[in-house]
């Protein structure tokens, strides 16, 4: 199958509501615009150098999406171009991502990673965290960021019942604080689910998947 076919393919199953994010980390540029040219506008990186070059090169209605853990000194090449950053983990990056959109005079999305994973190795706020920094006048100060939803990675396993269980845990704590609105912060995504699991993902409330593997092939 071709990167169009797959691409065709897993939209056709998507519902409506559903963002589709295509993972199109270390592929090249041509694989990219088969998919661009197949209808993809969103894809999403995870090295903030390779993204900004494939920007450079290429049409300038894609959004651009960093998936990856994001270091604070990075954070100032991708403001200029980038459209969501997925994985904003401590309100020390929010405020270096808000300084940085200052100097730029705009506004950047995020999203606020929890972390639901048994995996030590995954990166995230634990729900007491993430209410605390929602309800700090730091956060509420910060007038160039926009926190339009959560995030989360579940644990690398092929137990179903795990998985499910997290997603369903992180849809509960995005169902409890998309309550709370302010100027900065109003949560209506939830991104969670990937090639391996984003079917299951949506059963519990997903709103945006991130598909590499699916439509590109493997690494």
């Amino acid at each position: 199958m071709s990167i169009q076919d797959n691409l065709l393919k897993i939209k056709s199953q998507l519902p409506e509501n559903v963002t589709l994010v295509a993972v199109s980390k270390t592929k090249p540029v041509e694989d990219l615009m088969e998919a661009y040219h197949a209808g993809q506008r969103i894809f999403g990186e995870n090295k903030i150098q390779e993204m900004t070059e494939k920007w450079q090169q290429m049409p300038k209605d894609i959004e651009w999406h960093m998936i990856g853990h994001v270091q604070s000194n990075k954070v100032k090449y991708m403001v200029p171009y980038v459209k969501l950053i997925h994985g904003v983990d401590s309100l020390k990056l929010l405020k270096e991502i808000n300084r940085q959109a200052v100097r730029w005079r705009k506004s950047i999305n995020c999203l606020l990673q929890i972390h639901i994973a048994e995996e030590e190795t995954k990166f995230g706020l634990d729900e007491k965290e993430l209410e605390e920094l929602l309800n700090s006048d730091e956060f509420k100060e910060m007038k160039n960021i926009n926190v339009i939803g959560l995030m989360g990675m579940a644990t690398f396993t092929d137990n179903e019942e795990q998985i499910k269980k997290e997603f369903q845990y992180l849809k509960t704590i995005f169902d409890k604080v998309s309550k709370l609105k302010t100027d900065n912060c109003q949560l209506n995504t939830l991104s969670m689910g990937m090639s391996g699991d984003y079917q299951l993902a949506i059963e519990c409330g997903s709103t945006m998947v991130r598909i590499g593997s699916s439509i590109f092939g493997g690494r």
